[in-house]
């Protein structure tokens, strides 16, 4: 047997929803985007083009062994596979006539793909990234001055324009404007899975979590406007979205980090988040 591969997502939801389900930390970002994509529609991403979707069985009847999940103009995201899988899906992309523009996932899986799809050519490491899981929630005290909030309709406009900060500062790939970032801050209040950090009757920093799914709920993003670091108000808005996935019923609340920044790395495992498992974004020549 071989990659399957549709731009259905209810299809991929039949077939690979399970394989999903055994393992949300690690599958936690294939689970939440095809999520978002059966509640919301294929535009969810803001893509002008349909998601991509794949999974993979040893047999016709066999469980699912890997799966991947595509939102353009975003580069494939890999669950954790084998090297030998990860060179397969990217002959089955390029007999499918799949323009990728890179790969993201573990290393040896990510690496893998990108010596197949490019014949051993050039590739660039574009970020190296890590998946913390929640231990115990340990809350700085003292607090920074201010307490947090469930961000409501009212504050969609200025959390829009802290989404799009939020991308720019991790130079997303992406088509998004103005009007998508709104789409998704709406989804997110809508869900009861944002917050704010306020301060003297103004938000100062804001942190949201994905609807709880598979047992799991990964907190993204957390921003704070420029001018307003270092205060500590990133790290109590963070405390307090996680513990309102906790109290939603959370067994596994995660995140991930950039590790070019140090500074976000060590204040989430000063709140008791825990290293996981590492990813890496390749970008290709």
């Amino acid at each position: 047997m071989t990659w399957q591969l549709t731009e259905d997502v209810e299809e991929f939801h039949r077939a690979a929803g399970d394989y999903l389900a055994r393992d949300p930390a690690r599958r936690t970002v294939l689970l939440t985007v095809s999520e978002t994509l059966r509640r919301h529609g294929p535009q969810a991403y803001g893509a002008t083009e349909p998601a991509r979707f794949g999974w993979w069985r040893e047999t016709d009847s066999g469980p699912v062994g890997a799966a991947f999940v595509q939102t353009l103009p975003r580069p494939p995201l890999l669950a954790p596979m084998a090297e030998p899988l990860a060179r397969e899906l990217a002959q089955a992309l390029r007999g499918a006539g799949v323009a990728v523009r890179g790969v993201r996932g573990g290393d040896g899986s990510t690496q893998a793909f990108a010596e197949e799809w490019t014949r051993g050519g050039g590739w660039t490491v574009a970020r190296r990234m890590r998946l913390f899981r929640l231990g115990e929630l340990t809350p700085r005290h003292p607090a920074p001055p201010g307490a947090a909030r469930q961000a409501t309709t009212e504050d969609v406009p200025l959390a829009a324009s802290w989404m799009k900060g939020f991308a720019a500062d991790i130079a997303e790939t992406s088509d998004a404007n103005d009007a998508d970032y709104t789409q998704k801050v709406a989804r997110r209040v809508a869900d009861g899975g944002m917050y704010l950090w306020e301060t003297g009757g103004q938000p100062v920093s804001m942190a949201a979590r994905s609807p709880l799914l598979a047992g799991q709920s990964r907190v993204s993003p957390v921003y704070t406007p420029p001018g307003l670091r270092g205060r500590g108000y990133a790290g109590a808005v963070t405390a307090a979205v996680s513990r309102s996935a906790l109290d939603a019923g959370a067994e596994q609340v995660l995140l991930f980090t950039d590790l070019a920044n140090p500074t976000s790395n060590a204040l989430y495992q000063r709140l008791g988040y825990r290293p996981l498992a590492d990813y890496v974004d390749l970008a290709f020549s």
